[in-house]
């Protein structure tokens, strides 16, 4: 698999469950917004929805529930529960890897669905935020995944143009994102990198 990424000139790789396994720390942070807030809590719908910023989420509780909640006012208190959770998370093994062998032979990126502060507060607490060439965060765009403009953002940071950009994701939105950026992908699948080329 290494040998396939070589031919790249640069790796994008998206944080939450993709470098950094903290989907079950942002579950727990929306099990406890869902408890506040009084909506109804579905792990495997809000997993589906992983890559996209916290109040794009309330928006989209509010349309599945019929809910008129302040979509601010929640992405601010599922923040601040996540914020509060001392460890967020282990570093995933085999996105690991591949970002250890190419580090110094390839420009790395990080495009995250995160907002700013706290994925600067994750990429520092893993030791990883000084290796990194560019850091594109919910913060940085106006469209988000499954929109292009994170990775597009992340090519255009560093200096390389999308075509020699894969990008390393783990939901099906964010992998629409890099076929949408013209980039091939590796989606983390059961621990492993599964290959997704763009469609010629």
């Amino acid at each position: 698999m290494l040998e396939r990424i070589e031919k790249y000139h640069a790796l994008i790789f998206d944080m939450d469950g993709t470098l950094i396994d903290t989907m079950p720390a942002h579950l727990h942070a929306w099990r406890s917004t869902a408890e506040h807030f009084n909506f109804p809590f579905s792990q495997q719908w809000l997993h589906s929805l992983g890559g996209m910023p916290s109040y794009k989420i309330a928006a989209e509780v509010n349309a599945k529930f019929g809910l008129n909640l302040d979509p601010k006012q929640v992405s601010r208190f599922k923040m601040a529960a996540f914020a509060a959770i001392e460890q967020p998370g282990e570093l995933i093994a085999c996105t690991l890897e591949v970002f250890e062998h190419f580090y110094g032979n390839k420009k790395l990126a990080v495009g995250t669905g995160s907002q700013r502060d706290s994925a600067i507060r994750l990429l520092t607490m893993s030791n990883l935020i000084d290796k990194l060439d560019a850091v594109v965060t919910a913060t940085d765009v106006e469209h988000h995944k499954p929109n292009p403009d994170t990775f597009l953002a992340a090519a255009e940071l560093i200096g390389v143009k999308p075509a020699d950009c894969v990008v390393f994701e783990d939901t099906k939105l964010g992998l629409q994102a890099a076929h949408a950026a013209g980039m091939d992908c590796f989606l983390v699948e059961a621990n492993e990198l599964v290959f997704y080329p763009l469609e010629k």
